[in-house]
């Protein structure tokens, strides 16, 4: 049973806290889930998760829906005028949405990154949505005439039709929750599979908001379960149970890793979207735009966003410049709670995350870097880290090499353009990157030379029809685009003759 948040005044009725298993909202019957708001490090909301066996039973569900048959029995258009639905019914509670997700991941109320959260995912996913209905459902392969005609006149056709997987595992994390739980959904739906969310157990409370959203868009029993938990039990068993035919996960390489080994054995579809340590390089040409970037990093959800570009690349001889404007960016953030409009930088999500940010710091100042603005935890309630820029001598310090998640840049210098592209290219993560330079040309042929999933010259898009992944240790697989739909469906070749 839910307990009586001790933060804002609010009361549980705010909260939804029931699972969503066999296309009924039920009660979790396991260990309790406690939902901390990192503003306040108090606590939200303690709720019972879903138990192993529900669990189980969700798994159950989904594969009796899925071979069944009927989820993917419907048209395209069908399948996506439900999904509509779900996002429509879904945007009618943009205000509420907006203030949970305010509340549960400390993302500041007046933050450009807020839109990332809610309006962004809505708006890529109708995008996707249109996007699917565009794809054929059936190709016809590049057979030659002698192939199409056998010597005794029999025509003989071949085609590949791309069909849905079947049982769907997504697990998610915590930065951009309601973004991250959509981009696995709804493709996955769209391409006729059932899927089951396990949302990460820092934020659960968007995703158990969306349990109602789904009983009242009418998806059939089993096609969208929504479990969480405290811990990760249940997670594994998604990851091993021989029922499930694909593993979704956004979450740290090293648990990436995990996941993926622990599909082996079943030969389980993965797609991952892990951690990243992106660079952005500077040209010459462009070198008074690193000034922002900094606050670009630091104040976009306090740095944890697995693309931010936390490695700039400077020329040498601009170097102390540049660090020089960049506090003065951000020497007067104003740190607050994520539900004062005046604030502009909010917290992490937990303790353990500024205990995290402070150890790097640490680790990057016995490696030779200089802290040149920040780089200690703050001493308010909750969980607050300084906006920290790093003097970082080469591209080996562990802060330029090891994902951190919070509000720390590392600013290095360049001897020359191959040089940065050396150091840029010298990392064993490869999520995104940034090329900024005046000279269109070079930009583009600098961003070429990038070992990277994606990478923005003199821009950044998220877009439903251009899809992003990870190179290295920053995943496998794609999301949005033409990719991330593909992703979620097997190819058949039908073989036929009349």
């Amino acid at each position: 049973m839910a307990t009586a948040p001790q933060t804002e005044g609010r009361t549980v009725a705010h909260y939804a806290t029931d699972m969503l298993i066999g296309g009924r909202a039920v009660a979790g019957r396991g260990d309790p889930v406690t939902v901390i708001n990192p503003s306040t490090g108090l606590e939200t909301i303690r709720f019972a998760g879903a138990s192993i066996d529900q669990f189980k039973q969700a798994i159950e569900e989904a594969r009796t829906a899925a071979d069944k048959g009927d989820w993917a029995a419907l048209s395209p258009v069908e399948r996506v005028t439900i999904l509509r639905r779900f996002m429509t019914a879904l945007s009618i509670r943009a205000d509420a949405m907006k203030a949970l997700l305010v509340t549960e991941t400390g993302c500041p109320v007046g933050s450009p990154a807020l839109y990332a959260q809610l309006a962004s995912p809505v708006q890529t996913i109708n995008a996707m949505l249109d996007l699917y209905l565009r794809l054929p459902e059936i190709e016809e392969n590049p057979l030659t005439l002698e192939e199409r005609v056998n010597p005794l006149g029999t025509v003989v056709q071949s085609v590949r039709r791309h069909v849905p997987i079947g049982v769907v595992a997504a697990i998610s994390a915590y930065n951009f929750p309601m973004y991250i739980n959509l981009w696995k959904i709804m493709p996955a739906l769209a391409a006729g599979n059932v899927v089951i969310l396990r949302p990460s157990p820092l934020t659960p409370l968007s995703a158990l908001a969306m349990v109602e959203v789904a009983i009242e868009t009418g998806l059939p029993a089993g096609v969208l379960s929504i479990l969480a938990e405290q811990g990760a039990e249940g997670a594994l068993l998604m990851t091993t149970d021989p029922a499930v035919d694909m593993i979704t996960f956004t979450g740290s390489s090293d648990v990436g890793a995990k996941v993926m080994a622990q599909g082996a054995p079943t030969m389980k579809r993965v797609q991952l979207e892990l951690g990243g340590k992106s660079a952005q390089i500077f040209l010459p040409d462009r070198v008074e735009a690193a000034y922002a970037a900094a606050a670009t990093v630091c104040l976009a959800h306090a740095g944890q966003g697995c693309v931010l570009g936390t490695r700039v690349f400077v020329p040498e001889e601009k170097k102390a410049e540049v660090i020089a404007a960049m506090k003065a960016s951000l020497e007067n953030v104003r740190l607050g709670d994520s539900d004062d409009p005046a604030t502009v930088m909010g917290p992490v999500i937990s303790a353990a995350q500024v205990a995290r940010c402070e150890r790097y710091v640490e680790l990057a100042v016995q490696a030779g870097a200089t802290v040149a603005l920040g780089g200690k935890r703050v001493d308010r309630q909750g969980f607050y880290f300084e906006p920290t820029i790093l003097d970082v001598p080469n591209n080996k310090n562990p802060a330029a090499q090891d994902e951190i998640f919070g509000p720390v840049i590392a600013v290095i210098g360049y001897r020359d353009v191959d040089h940065a592209i050396e150091m840029a290219n010298d990392s064993r993560f490869g999520l995104s990157g940034y090329v900024h330079g005046k000279d269109a040309r070079q930009a583009l042929a600098v961003a070429k030379r990038i070992r990277s999933g994606t990478v923005n010259v003199n821009c950044f898009m998220m877009s439903g029809n251009a899809s992003s992944g990870g190179h290295k240790m920053s995943g496998i697989g794609r999301e949005r685009g033409v990719e991330g739909i593909r992703i979620y469906q097997e190819m058949q070749v039908l073989n036929f003759a009349n």
